[in-house]
């Protein structure tokens, strides 16, 4: 027979458990008003369950992730002396109202039932609670003064982070780092719903997409158990008002469009979690529920961004590509010059068949490296099907010729359009005249005297850029083209028309080279030209 548990040892489990410290001694007021103990729904248990050192989350509206962190901020202060604690919001009415949300978590453990096990307050003010057993919570504001710097943390919450200002998202993450505490249990944790595109969204698309990011993602979509229990009202409305318009009957299968069948097929979707969807889209619209309560984090980011290319196109193909041929493929055909950037800066994707025309795109940068632009090759077979990338910023203009001629001679002596810039002229220079690559593509214009001339290479203009992104966007979107360059279908999700300018203004990382290596081979497939002989 198990030996019964005295009063102390129970309350010893209990410290030292977080779910067990929530469910006994934490109170939250649930979405009726009332005071009740803080139970972890299943999205909150298995985030404490996954939770590493750096934490990025993206989550649908009111799953519960901001109290939870209160809560475990609270119970770490509680039962670990001398440890410091921050949360940051995007705005201060935010802040104030979370640091009066802890205060009441705090103020409602039970006291006076357990005199001696919680340690006392010195200092509860509105920026600031600090407790007699030196640990301390402190809440910020991102536009605020910087709080993190010269401090350190055992755990650091950045709360709706997407929403921070976009020129401070790096800076920020900069300085949390140094400023966690440098042992096991020590935590940053962001988390957000979709803001655009930011450093927010790159910092979680990177870790979603690469195991190996030093950053864990976790996604919680609108499907998470967390919202039955949480709009359990919402969702009876919804059952209710789906019955009124259909003969008092529920949802069937037969009743479901076309979206709301791959929902229920794809992603295990409830008849009365669909419900709640066409409910809220009737009352709302479908863009601000894809929004607020995401599938997928493709489509989060997707419903707060206007791209000029069709981004639901663009997720689309991102599930379908194909990854690069290994390095063993290609190897053995592939000439001398090109093997050092074979599957780091050169991604082939298919090899040149026999007598098969390519049409490629150079868009030609300064090669200088650091955090400027790329240089960037995409090349096409006569298909329209991509068969090659390269993209590197740190190969000098004179050293890229001799890739591109390499390149360009391997997959056939590909019909190859430079973007005539000024790192364009040296290279089409190189090429013609150094190593006498013949088959470059020729743009007409006229000289000062009226008369028509031919020049290499294709000058982009403010007239002809906005030309050539849509000749790409409608051969994109009409499927004349098949993209397989991850990096290019990434910037092109977040290229856009602003004041007149076309780019990707999102972010001083986030470049628009690839799209324009594109376009440049579109143009290439539009002249189908071919000056030599295969």
């Amino acid at each position: 027979m198990a030996k019964k548990l005295t009063k102390e040892e129970k309350l010893k489990i209990i410290m030292n458990d977080f779910k067990l410290f929530s469910k006994n001694f934490i109170k939250i007021i649930d979405n009726n008003g009332d005071t009740v103990p803080f139970v972890l729904n299943p999205e909150q248990e298995q985030f404490m369950n996954e939770m590493s050192k750096y934490n990025c989350i993206l989550k649908g509206r009111q799953v519960g992730f901001t109290t939870l962190s209160l809560a475990y901020m609270l119970f770490s202060a509680c039962t670990k002396p001398d440890t410091n604690y921050i949360i940051m919001t995007h705005h201060a009415s935010v802040s104030k109202s979370l640091f009066v949300k802890l205060k009441k978590m705090y103020k409602n453990l039970p006291h006076e039932k357990y005199p001696n096990l919680f340690p006392k307050t010195v200092l509860n003010n509105r920026d600031e609670l600090y407790l007699d057993n030196g640990s301390r919570i402190i809440i910020a504001t991102a536009q605020g003064e910087d709080a993190i710097s010269g401090n350190s943390f055992q755990i650091i919450h950045l709360s709706e982070m997407a929403k921070y200002p976009a020129d401070v998202q790096e800076e920020i993450i900069a300085t949390c780092i140094p400023a966690l505490a440098k042992n096991e249990s020590s935590a940053i944790i962001i988390e957000s719903t979709a803001f655009g595109y930011n450093t927010y969204q790159e910092m979680f698309m990177k870790a979603y997409r690469d195991k190996e990011s030093v950053w864990k993602a976790h996604f919680y979509s609108w499907l998470a158990k967390a919202y039955e229990k949480q709009f359990r009202h919402t969702f009876d409305e919804a059952e209710n008002w789906f019955k009124l318009n259909n003969q008092g009957r529920r949802m069937t299968y037969d009743d479901l469009d076309h979206d709301e069948k791959i929902l229920r097929d794809k992603y295990g979707a409830t008849y009365r979690q669909l419900m709640f969807r066409r409910y809220y889209i009737q009352t709302n619209s479908l863009e601000k529920f894809k929004r607020e309560f995401p599938t997928t984090p493709n489509e989060a980011f997707m419903e707060t961004n206007k791209a000029i290319f069709d981004t639901a196109k663009i997720i689309e193909r991102l599930h379908h590509v194909i990854p690069p041929l290994e390095t063993k493929e290609v190897l053995g055909v592939l000439p001398d010059t090109l093997k050092p950037y074979l599957n780091k800066n050169l991604f082939i994707y298919h090899l040149p068949k026999p007598k098969i025309r390519h049409y490629a795109g150079v868009d030609v940068a300064s090669g200088t490296g650091g955090n400027n632009d790329y240089t960037a090759i995409s090349i096409l077979d006569a298909d329209g099907q991509q068969v090659a990338s390269f993209y590197a910023n740190d190969i000098p203009v004179y050293k890229f010729a001799e890739i591109v001629d390499a390149l360009g001679r391997f997959f056939n002596y590909a019909f190859i359009c430079v973007e005539r810039n000024s790192y364009g002229l040296p290279l089409l220079e190189r090429l013609r005249k150094e190593y006498g690559y013949m088959n470059l593509l020729k743009q007409k214009v006229f000289d000062q005297r009226g008369k028509r001339k031919m020049q290499l290479g294709f000058q982009t203009t403010n007239v002809t850029k906005p030309i050539i992104i849509n000749d790409m966007k409608e051969m994109f979107e009409l499927g004349m083209i098949n993209i397989e360059c991850v990096r290019t279908l990434e910037e092109m999700k977040i290229y856009q028309e602003k004041n007149g300018k076309m780019g990707n203004k999102k972010g001083k990382s986030n470049f628009d080279d690839m799209v324009i290596s594109v376009a440049m081979a579109c143009q290439a497939m539009k002249q189908a030209k071919y000056y030599v002989d295969i």
